[in-house]
């Protein structure tokens, strides 16, 4: 078993656990916002009302929550731990010049990472604890569904009549494009997936999901805000 506590600890294989989590974070993306789409539908919150409760009583839905807090929690330490040990091998500070073939985000990544662990805390507070442990959500029924659901869609609604939310939840999505930009390529580069026929293919997607799935977030609360 010491070859796997020196493996995951050694360079390679920080990057190979931030690779695997972070693909893992970005399959949860997609499910995500096709969930939080339903924001969007003109019912009075039934789609979404329904969905979240779905999520929130399914067992196998719990079970994968509890794994993707840990990916989460697992990818920051392992971000930090990557800049740390990259930050040392320079002498200890940051180089200030560009690195050859290095674009901003590329060279940010532990900023960006900070700021989205710092919105996924701000997201979960402001939703998670607060619709479990303070807030008494009034309970609707809907015609075919049987029995009561939470309306939580009121209260996401009220909570994006706050142009201080809306405002944090744009610039976290905007940090989540920048560090996607990056990450995307870099996580299938780790793991092999690095040849001349499929680099531009893998890196094409990763820029149309960078900028379309973040999009899909910010379009939310912007919805609501403006009541379109």
């Amino acid at each position: 078993m010491k070859w796997i506590t020196k493996l995951l600890t050694s360079s390679l294989g920080q990057k190979l656990i931030m690779s695997l989590t972070g693909i893992f974070l970005i399959l949860f993306l997609i499910v995500h916002l096709v969930g939080n789409l339903q924001l969007l539908a003109h019912d009075n919150g039934e789609s979404f009302n329904i969905y979240a409760a779905f999520m929130s009583h399914n067992p196998f839905i719990r079970v994968i929550s509890i794994g993707l807090y840990a990916f989460i929690l697992l990818h920051s330490i392992q971000g930090i731990a990557l800049w740390l040990t990259n930050r040392k091998a320079k002498g200890g500070h940051s180089s200030k010049g560009k690195v050859a073939g290095a674009d901003w985000s590329s060279r940010n990544m532990a900023l960006l990472g900070v700021l989205i662990f710092a919105f996924l805390c701000i997201h979960m507070g402001d939703f998670w604890v607060k619709m479990r442990f303070t807030d008494s959500l009034p309970l609707v029924n809907y015609p075919g569904h049987e029995g009561a659901v939470e309306d939580i869609f009121s209260r996401v609604h009220v909570a994006f009549q706050n142009i201080w939310i809306v405002i944090i939840y744009v610039v976290g999505v905007i940090a989540l494009a920048f560090h996607l930009v990056h990450g995307f390529q870099s996580a299938f580069q780790t793991l092999g997936l690095n040849h001349k026929k499929y680099t531009p293919l893998i890196k094409g997607i990763g820029w149309l999901y960078a900028i379309l799935f973040p999009l899909g977030f910010a379009i939310l609360p912007l919805y609501h805000y403006f009541n379109l």
